[in-house]
């Protein structure tokens, strides 16, 4: 059975569900319990292998059972499992049963999950399943998932650019659902056909490590790891996801290459009682010691944590939105910390469009961490758009890979000594050139929201798109700006008296 073929089977149960009252996500994570357990299950048959799963509450005594006593002893399965370590705690933290129906619940448990072998399928078919699972749910803009979602393409041509190795560690602090991790492991196994057995178990428990904030996603996370082939099920080893904020400590642990999409929104901020009893929000200015400024703005934040758990030499490829580029302040004192410190080599400017989370405009900076020295780190920026003269759609005229060939291209992997730019007054419509560390230090405020290419100048290709891609993006301006406006009335609700 194809991956393809397992996800319509695995969606058409969802449409049964939906009449029980279940969104998208909760039947994404009742699988995710369930699959977990007949994975286990299916590991322990023969073997010494030891899941943490406690006699009583495994897969075998919930196939053992139907009706109302399957259904209350699968939430009793679930509060014990919860309590557990590991992999298993990662997976069962705060579950609970969401399905009301023991007839659905039976057709999930002894029609869908237990007549499949989940461990004999291949993983690139079971975890290319799940991923489309999840791709379905990020697809629903209700349930707010897509926030944990980075369009796939975009993360292939962010992994094949900054080309993570066998035996590096990769890291992602904002990790959601594993997409960039995923990636370089398949990128990895792709250059590497043969692996020993020391590498191959490197690959698989040691090289990845995620951190996500939100427990329903960490959970998600593993489990779309753990179908791949990555990391453990066994009760006391280490999973290769933290449930945990990021932002709160240095970690220690620093790592060959980082790679990822910190959350986009509101800047950190509580809500507290004051003196009089009303509600107010406050920002959370996030100080550490390895910080090179305080401040509220989460993914200014995210970029000094990244440079922060980087090997010296080690290589960052971090989706930021424009205000990093151009945001006065810390945002100044950051990015002119980053020239210093680091190679910031290459900005990739990418189209509105391809983001669940409507209204987004952002950026990749690649950059690596270099020795403290007197003199910049940065020599250049070579900057590529692909978002002046550009149009996609998530739905209509989604964005590809092959979008992002001429970015590879022009990147030169392994010789970036030898890029040429595409811009010249010859050629104004092109997308890539270089911008010196001289001209970049002159700019007011440092701002690095470089652009250049003329919306008008490719009119004459009959480029312009057509007016539903019009309408689309003037409502992403308008919800961007909205968002903005909503952040300076949460602070300026924060200070009043």
């Amino acid at each position: 059975m194809s991956s393809q073929q397992i996800v319509q089977k695995l969606w058409g149960y969802c449409n049964i569900l939906r009449d029980d009252g279940l969104s998208y996500p909760d039947y994404v994570e009742q699988l995710t319990y369930l699959l977990f357990l007949k994975m286990a299950y299916e590991q322990s048959i023969g073997s010494q292998n030891k899941s943490g799963v406690p006699d009583g509450y495994d897969w075998r005594s919930l196939t053992a059972l139907r009706g109302s006593q399957q259904h209350a002893h699968y939430g009793d399965t679930l509060r014990v499992l919860a309590g557990g370590k590991g992999m298993l705690g990662l997976i069962f933290r705060n579950a609970e049963n969401k399905i009301r129906d023991p007839a659905k619940l039976s057709l999930l448990i002894n029609d869908l999950i237990d007549k499949e072998n989940w461990t004999a399928l291949d993983a690139d078919i079971k975890g290319d399943a799940y991923e489309g699972l999840l791709e379905k749910n990020a697809q629903d803009t209700k349930s707010g998932a897509g926030q944990y979602f980075t369009p796939r393409p975009v993360i292939r041509a962010m992994v094949e650019v900054v080309q993570p190795e066998l035996g590096e560690t990769i890291c992602d602090p904002a990790c959601g659902t594993c997409g960039f991790l995923l990636a370089a492991h398949e990128h990895i196994r792709n250059e590497h056909s043969k692996l020993d057995r020391a590498q191959t178990e490197h690959l698989r428990l040691k090289a990845f490590r995620g951190v996500e904030l939100v427990a329903a996603v960490a959970r998600l996370g593993a489990m779309n790891l753990l179908l791949h082939g990555i990391g453990p099920i066994g009760e006391d080893s280490v999973p290769p996801i933290q449930n945990k904020d990021s932002l709160s400590v240095d970690p220690g642990e620093r790592f060959d290459v980082v790679l990822t999409n910190p959350p986009f929104g509101k800047k950190s901020s509580v809500t507290v009682l004051n003196e009089q009893g009303d509600k107010e929000r406050q920002s959370l200015t996030v100080v550490r010691d390895d910080f090179w400024a305080s401040t509220s703005n989460k993914q200014l934040n995210f970029l000094q944590h990244v440079r922060t758990i980087l090997k010296e030499g080690g290589r960052a490829a971090i989706v930021v939105p424009d205000n990093v580029l151009f945001e006065g302040g810390a945002g100044e004192a950051i990015r002119r910390r980053i020239l210093q410190e680091c190679d910031f080599h290459t900005l990739l400017r990418l189209p509105t469009g391809i983001f669940y989370a409507q209204g987004v405009k952002a950026n990749v900076m690649f950059f690596d961490k270099k020795p403290v020295s007197k003199r910049p780190a940065t020599s250049k920026i070579w900057v590529y758009d692909l978002r002046t003269n550009f149009h996609v759609t998530l739905k209509a005229n989604p964005i590809h890979r092959s979008d992002l060939d001429d970015f590879v291209s022009c990147y030169k992997v392994g010789n970036r000594s030898s890029r040429k730019p595409t811009w010249s007054k010859e050629q104004p419509c092109g997308r890539w050139r270089a911008y010196p560390i001289d001209e970049l230090l002159r700019r007011d405020k440092c701002n690095l929201d470089i652009f250049w290419l003329d919306d008008d100048a490719m009119k004459e290709f009959h480029n312009l798109p057509n007016p539903a891609t019009l309408a689309s993006e003037m409502i992403d301006d308008l919800q961007a700006a909205l968002s903005q406006l909503e952040e300076v009335a949460e602070d300026m609700e924060s200070v009043r008296d």
